[in-house]
């Protein structure tokens, strides 16, 4: 299975790639088969109203996630990529007032958001804890197509079918596999074989891949994810007030970071700054998904902080650092990243948070590291101590929003990356526990989570909070 740098790093919106990008992606390619013109259900007469029901995580914490507006926005056509939050505001309001969709390609059609968008809040269905059922019906009422979907984190969305077909014996591919890649590993112990038999570094390997699916354009894609990272940073650091959700949590990016500036150059200031640096970047992008704001999902929305505070800790605060090196963080993280997804979960609501901020964390370790010079074998140490050190995170959002404890999870991730990365440098990268094991005992331990631990908001911080 091949994922490219641009299956992991998504340009979408807040708050959650497997709660809001996901279920939107699903109504559109849902969209996308009625258009094609799908065999109806036998006796069904003229397509005339659409509906969904959300089941598992989608409907525990789906209110605090945005997944209702989600779908709304899906079924008017609107993709995470390319949507304008002017007009989602004004499609939404529409919708609501209206109780019709106007989708691109179809007749306007009837959907009522507060009827045809059921929460089921019973057993998820069988084969992920984040699945929505979509039907379209006729003026009568009767079934006119039906599609189950599945969010399987980090905006990732398979059909029943496909996602059956992943579990068996001939794995579904998220590309045509087209000619053969140069270093097709699906492990980490095959990633180092491959290096060492080639000499090349894990980035080349990674760049010679990628260059298959995007030639002379690739330097240039993943330019357009590092500016979208950074713009994230900006304006999370320049924004205030209080997130939307209830809880009341007040935006600190800006105020810290204008703490930062003020003491920057001043000799007073303590050693352990660094650390403060690399928290006020994460926290500014996850200050921003948790607003609804544009991310880059890193592998997912709830930890969209972690890689680009380490790319920006990297840029404005190593020695030495350059584009190229930029480039080799995303590389090296997204190989990181495809290797965790293949051989276990990048999704909160499968395996918890370990698979989210756990994930990032490693990946942005991998990619310091490389970047830094690091040997392949220093790499792969790298992503194992920050993934290790993460196992057994539980996901446990208050109210269903990524604000508590995400906006803060993402900072010490960042910190845990860059550490992880320094020690793998001081060593040689001969390690006792392989990047391959660990990311076992992380498909393990997830499986073995209680589900009220996993993005239900049913256990843990969720349900531990202070009475005001």
């Amino acid at each position: 299975m091949f994922l490219s740098v641009f299956d992991i790093f998504k340009i979408g919106v807040g708050p959650s790639s497997s709660h809001t990008m996901g279920p939107m992606t699903a109504a559109a390619l849902f969209l996308d088969d009625l258009r094609g013109g799908v065999d109806r259900v036998p006796g069904a007469g003229t397509l005339a109203r659409l509906g969904a029901t959300l089941h598992g995580s989608l409907a525990f914490t789906g209110k605090g996630h945005a997944t209702d507006r989600a779908v709304l926005l899906g079924f008017c056509g609107l993709t995470p990529a390319t949507l304008d939050p002017d007009e989602a505001e004004r499609l939404e309001a529409e919708v609501r007032r209206t109780r019709t969709v106007s989708p691109p390609g179809l007749d306007s059609l009837s959907f009522d958001p507060d009827t045809d968008l059921v929460f089921d809040y019973g057993p998820p269905l069988e084969l992920h804890a984040n699945g929505l059922v979509l039907r379209a019906f006729d003026a009568k009422g009767n079934l006119y197509y039906q599609q189950t979907y599945y969010s399987v984190g980090g905006g990732f969305v398979m059909t029943e079918a496909e996602l059956q077909a992943e579990r068996g014996e001939k794995p579904a591919r998220l590309h045509d596999p087209g000619p053969d890649f140069p270093f097709p590993f699906d492990s980490a112990a095959e990633m180092l074989a491959m290096g060492a038999k080639s000499g090349k570094t894990i980035a080349q390997m990674k760049r010679a891949n990628e260059a298959l699916l995007h030639g002379a354009d690739l330097d240039g894609k993943l330019d357009h994810i590092l500016s979208t990272m950074d713009d994230c940073i900006e304006r999370g650091l320049s924004q205030t007030g209080i997130l939307p959700g209830g809880l009341q949590i007040r935006r600190r990016a800006r105020a810290i970071h204008e703490k930062l500036k003020a003491e920057h150059g001043v000799n007073q200031a303590q050693p352990h700054v660094a650390n403060d640096w690399m928290a006020v970047y994460a926290m500014a992008v996850n200050e921003e998904n948790a607003a609804g704001g544009k991310v880059v999902t890193s592998p997912t929305n709830g930890a969209a902080g972690v890689v680009p505070a380490v790319i920006r800790y990297y840029r404005d605060h190593c020695i030495g650092a350059s584009a190229q090196g930029m480039h080799d963080i995303l590389l090296v993280a997204a190989a990181i990243g495809g290797i965790i997804k293949k051989n276990a979960s990048i999704s909160g609501a499968e395996v918890g948070c370990q698979g989210e901020v756990g994930s990032a964390s490693a990946m942005a370790a991998a990619g310091l590291c490389a970047a830094l010079g690091g040997t392949n074998e220093q790499v792969e140490n790298a992503a194992e101590i920050a993934l290790e050190h993460h196992l057994g995170m539980t996901c446990d959002p208050a109210a269903g929003l990524v604000q508590v404890p995400c906006i803060e999870r993402n900072a010490l991730g960042a910190i845990k990356s860059v550490s992880a990365a320094s020690l793998a440098l001081r060593g040689d990268g001969q390690h006792f526990m392989p990047l391959d094991n660990c990311v076992k005992v992380m498909a393990e331990t997830g499986r073995d989570m209680d589900v009220k631990y996993k993005e239900t908001s049913q256990g843990g911080i969720a349900v531990n909070l202070p009475e005001c």
